[in-house]
């Protein structure tokens, strides 16, 4: 660890702790980020102004924070008092001076174990009554001093490793012995929620399956298996006491009385989704320990009303991934927009996209509070950004249904079964909004989202029984030969359901998208380049190659007057296909002195 603050900036970290509300969440000064999102809503806009429209294209880099850990760089920075706290890969964290870019100190995490889930990325830190939070991909939940980034508490939650059950040697061959991801270890990838004293955060991995990497990249290079029979964990969102790390509740995505549902024909806003209800039914009584390992991942953090006391998360795909022979129902309550009671876990109530999914599109997007437009007038609303490309809004008391916005993506064969001769469907897993933030500007009542266009084969397979091994069936995602795959950052009208605008990007977009009240959206991509938009128009007004794809959401923040824009560039596995590698490098940008 390292450690070379200077007395002035120890004293603004002082000065940022005094505004720091003990164990609640912080208050947005004009110029700060100071969570996830910028506020309780996930949001992800800022009202500054200082650069917009009319000088975006004298945007230059300030500084550059160089992690030393190359790769999967997702993290969103959060900025308090002209102090920037930000993970980094491996979930090593650093405080940083918010206008040069000086280390005032570092953190080294050393993890407990290698068997994580999935590739060392860490998408945020939250910050708190004079604390530094970080949930870690080898299941533990940590406190830092702020001032000083010394370990404060350590909460282990899980241990990955434990109650692992998917494994690959029974698929080597018909796989090709390819690299292997994956399995069912939990871990946390999101960034923490602090709210009401609590730290809030839910693990990853549930149910995710194995994820085969080709020289390609990413799901649609390889494949996601889904592997008949009893694999997967059992996904949960868990609160623990700010002060002392002690868990103080925890919700189970998968409902163990009646996980079965109503074994829904369709879903609940009328599209069919091909069920064969009655071979379902008939494996109940077989399967009914299913939601014991019935998955659930929960991806990035909540958004919370303080008024109604609620936390608003999205749940992931059940377990196993893209095989649902062997868990009949409608597997409750995996692939929903959910509400509990902050204080308690207690569930309020759900909305479930996808009953009894087999595609993979978990609802990953953080939600974000709006105030939709009704005949009866402006109701407090809940949105979230879903992978099968419709945006849903609900009332924020009762989870009701208040409007869908128009597809963002041309479907093809939605919710089709996986089937052996190959189904094709869009979009595939990666869907069509995945993680990436959706920024919302609440003056014109637009959404900015990242959306991906694409489809994938869905193929069901089998490897013959050998010796006392049975035969194993499974279902493998590849990508669509000759379906058109490509990204547009598009504009929804939130009052209509319309997209105003939707403008192709040149490569793959991701990160999440950024807007300002100086009429700009910033949207990354997975080439290397950050890129600013006029948010009437869509018109790129700025762009800037950063070195390595764009891993994590951008944000804006403001010192001494003077407004910047930061980005994580740090590529993913996904980048491999479009010739960039992964980086170490948080790029930080204002207008010329």
């Amino acid at each position: 660890m390292r450690r070379d603050a200077t007395s002035s900036a120890r004293a603004r970290i002082g000065a940022a702790l005094l505004l720091l509300l003990s164990g609640s969440v912080v208050a947005a000064g004009e110029g700060d980020w100071p969570a996830f999102g910028r506020d309780p809503s996930n949001g992800h806009h800022s009202p500054l102004t200082a650069i917009d429209r009319s000088n975006v294209a004298r945007l230059r880099p300030a500084w550059i924070f160089q992690s030393g850990v190359t790769g999967y760089f997702q993290a969103e920075p959060v900025i308090v008092e002209g102090v920037m706290y930000v993970s980094t890969t491996g979930n090593h964290v650093a405080a940083l001076d918010a206008k040069t870019g000086r280390v005032l100190w570092t953190y080294t995490h050393k993890a407990r174990t290698e068997k994580i889930f999935g590739p060392p990325s860490n998408r945020g830190v939250a910050v708190s009554g004079g604390l530094v939070f970080e949930a870690t991909m080898d299941g533990r939940v940590i406190a830092l001093d702020a001032k000083t980034g010394r370990l404060v508490w350590d909460q282990e939650a899980v241990r990955p490793e434990e109650g692992e059950t998917e494994t690959a040697s029974a698929l080597a061959a018909t796989l090709g012995d390819k690299p292997v991801q994956g399995s069912s270890r939990l871990g946390f990838k999101m960034p923490p929620l602090v709210a009401e004293g609590l730290v809030i955060v839910g693990v990853t991995g549930a149910g995710y399956g194995l994820h085969v990497e080709d020289e390609k990249g990413g799901l649609d290079g390889g494949s996601v298996v889904g592997i008949e029979g009893g694999y997967g964990r059992r996904g949960w969102l868990a609160a623990y006491d700010a002060k002392t790390g002690a868990e103080r509740w925890r919700w189970y995505v998968t409902k163990e009385d009646g996980w079965e549902g109503v074994f829904a024909e369709t879903t609940p806003d009328g599209i069919p989704l091909n069920r064969d209800i009655a071979a379902e039914k008939a494996a109940a009584e077989k399967n009914r320990d299913a939601w014991k390992v019935g998955g659930g991942s929960l991806w990035m953090t909540p958004a919370y009303d303080p008024a109604l006391g609620l936390i608003f998360l999205g749940t992931g795909n059940p377990a196993p991934q893209n095989f649902g022979l062997t868990r009949p129902g409608d597997n409750l309550y995996t692939m929903s927009l959910v509400a509990l009671d902050v204080r308690t876990g207690q569930l309020r109530w759900h909305f479930q996209q996808v009953p009894h999914e087999q595609w993979g599109y978990d609802v990953a997007s953080p939600p974000f509070l709006v105030e939709a437009t009704t005949p009866d007038g402006p109701v407090k609303a809940v949105a979230q950004a879903s992978k099968t490309g419709f945006i849903y809004l609900h009332e924020r008391t009762t989870g009701r249904l208040l409007a869908r916005s128009e597809p963002l993506i041309r479907h093809k064969n939605l919710f089709a079964p996986p089937s052996p001769e190959g189904t094709v469907v869009s979009p595939g897993p990666l869907g069509a909004i995945s993680w990436h933030p959706v920024a919302y500007d609440a003056v014109s009542n637009r959404a900015f989202a990242q959306v991906r266009h694409g489809a994938a084969t869905y193929t069901i397979k089998t490897v013959p029984a050998s010796g006392n091994r049975p035969e194993l069936r499974y279902t493998e995602t590849s990508e669509a030969k000759g379906e058109p795959t490509f990204s547009t950052l598009t504009a929804i009208d939130l009052a209509s359901g319309k997209a105003v605008w939707s403008k192709k990007a040149g490569s793959r977009l991701s990160g999440g998208t950024l807007s300002t009240a100086g009429g700009l959206v910033f949207s990354g991509e997975e080439d290397g380049h950050l890129d600013a938009h006029d948010a009437g128009t869509g018109e790129i007004l700025w762009r800037f190659q950063c070195g390595a794809g764009i891993g994590g959401p951008p944000v804006t923040y403001a010192v001494d007057g003077r407004q910047y824009v930061a980005v994580a560039a740090g590529g993913a596995s996904f980048t491999k296909a479009s010739g960039f590698g992964t980086g170490d490098a948080l790029v930080v940008f204002a207008l010329p002195d």
